[in-house]
């Protein structure tokens, strides 16, 4: 078996072998699953979203949805972080329909669990409304939220995935906390 880096699995994908996005998965994983347990306590505590669970629906949204273009792997993994945020998104608005009755096609109760409890499910589609405006407003300051929150990097991951300095990132993030934070308490 060859042994593959990030760099030649992502030059293989951009050439068309989409073979390669599950070597690159499978290569990067490790990293994935440290991102998605950091994400699982986000919520006041709560175990949000099973690591597991959500490195797979992960997985399984990057297969269905394949990029057009990886440029590298700081690429890869802010196109992750997205990724699960997606997720979380779709599962708190799901869980936040069927608590109204909503007529949106019922889900199994293990779906339903992956968020946590209905205050969970609400502040995070309040915190995905207020991203998006924050996106309108700083693009790079909500992507280096979205990277820090919803990914659960660290600053210095943060400045690899975003190409970005650490500097940058320290005080991007701080500031869109700044906004967030202020956003969310009007």
């Amino acid at each position: 078996m060859t042994v593959h880096t990030p760099t030649l699995l992502i030059q293989k994908f951009s050439d068309g072998d989409v073979s390669a996005l599950n070597e690159l998965f499978e290569l990067v994983y490790d990293e994935l699953h440290t991102l998605a347990k950091k994400q699982r306590g986000r919520w006041t505590g709560a175990e949000t979203l099973n690591t597991v669970a959500l490195i797979h629906e992960t997985y399984l949204k990057l297969w269905y949805n394949q990029p057009n273009k990886i440029e590298n792997r700081r690429h890869f993994l802010a196109i992750a972080a997205k990724v699960m945020r997606q997720i979380l998104i779709n599962y708190a608005e799901k869980r936040s329909a069927q608590k109204r009755g909503g007529d949106l096609t019922p889900i199994d109760s293990d779906s339903l669990n992956l968020i946590a409890d209905d205050k969970a499910a609400r502040e995070l589609l309040e915190m995905h409304e207020t991203l998006n405006r924050l996106e309108k407003l700083n693009k790079r300051q909500a992507n280096v939220f979205e990277c820090r929150f919803f990914g659960g990097m660290t600053v210095e991951d943060t400045a690899f995935a975003l190409d970005i300095s650490p500097a940058t990132v320290k005080r991007d993030w701080q500031a869109a906390c700044n906004w967030i934070y202020s956003e969310l308490n009007r």
